[in-house]
């Protein structure tokens, strides 16, 4: 089976928005494990435009450093959303990988800029251990990977607010989040007050992956023209994903994770994607490379018959 839409590889190798070093190496450890390859075979033309251009985090000052690199980062998503902004308008899905969850900033900021020109607003599916909804004044650590989410929704440092245009880039009822199970004291505060659809890894305990995902796609569909997902590896538990740098137990299992990927291709609404905080450093062999390869292969429509 041939699909129309090419699939465009944009690396953002940066883990300056977390403390843990490592994420930088995810983009190339996935293309290693066949990422390319791997497209191609289901059907996909595939453009890989290589890696961004992301500073090393030894040879910049003790400033920028104190300031949790919002410098660089800034500009990191300023191109990030540059790139994302071309290959929708170009009829492409971009698939972003990374570098730690900073990142989504860029990825979003394009993409939802493309969709507001035609009119439209942007739902998206975002997987992850953590809410990512601190702001600068509710972080206890201060690290950016914690706040894209609200960022995106216009609460967080004014550079990267602004980044693909001014004021909010999603609106809270056009997002899902999915698989949360460790927040912060200030930011579940913040997170209830937000407006988000939220399902926590009790309410999928609970209720199911695939009636929490029929009812989050409903939501985020509603008044959406495009899906996008952004996925961190550590919403998948760790006995299966070990690679990422934040890891917390009680994840979602491989089949949960494939499920929701499978259920989003299948709305034939899902325009772009994004995979991040993969570590290669803390990864066995190269086990959570490998099955991120086969998540993104699900989220493209790879099913198991």
């Amino acid at each position: 089976m041939t699909h129309e839409k090419a699939i465009e590889i944009i690396g953002v190798p940066s883990d300056l928005g977390a403390n843990m070093r490592g994420a930088l190496m995810g983009p190339a450890a996935l293309r290693i494990a066949g990422l390319k390859k791997k497209i191609e075979i289901q059907g996909y033309k595939v453009r890989d435009i290589g890696d961004l251009f992301v500073p090393v985090r030894d040879s910049l000052s003790q400033e920028i450093q104190d300031e949790k690199f919002l410098q660089p980062l800034t500009q990191i998503c300023e191109d990030l959303c540059g790139k994302t902004h071309n290959a929708v308008q170009s009829g492409n899905i971009p698939l972003v990988v990374g570098g730690d969850h900073s990142i989504a900033i860029g990825t979003i900021s394009g993409i939802a800029k493309h969709h507001k020109e035609q009119g439209g607003e942007l739902g998206v599916v975002w997987v992850d251990a953590h809410a990512d909804i601190n702001t600068p004044d509710s972080s206890p650590s201060g690290n950016i990977h914690g706040m894209p989410l609200a960022t995106l929704m216009g609460d967080g440092h004014p550079e990267l607010c602004k980044i693909g245009g001014d004021g909010p880039k999603l609106k809270p009822e056009n997002v899902a989040l999915i698989g949360i199970r460790t927040i912060d004291d200030d930011e579940k505060r913040v997170l209830k007050a937000s407006g988000v659809n939220y399902y926590s890894m009790r309410d999928i305990d609970e209720r199911g992956m695939f009636r929490v995902m029929k009812e989050a796609i409903e939501k985020v569909s509603a008044n959406t023209k495009a899906l996008h997902v952004s996925f961190d590896i550590d919403g998948i538990d760790p006995r299966y994903a070990p690679g990422v740098s934040t890891p917390v137990s009680g994840g979602l299992t491989l089949r949960e994770a494939h499920l929701l990927l499978e259920m989003l291709y299948e709305t034939k609404k899902l325009g772009s994607l994004e995979f991040v905080e993969l570590n290669p450093y803390t990864d066995v062999g190269a086990q959570s490379a490998n099955l991120t390869v086969d998540l993104i292969l699900s989220a493209l429509g790879k099913s198991i018959v």
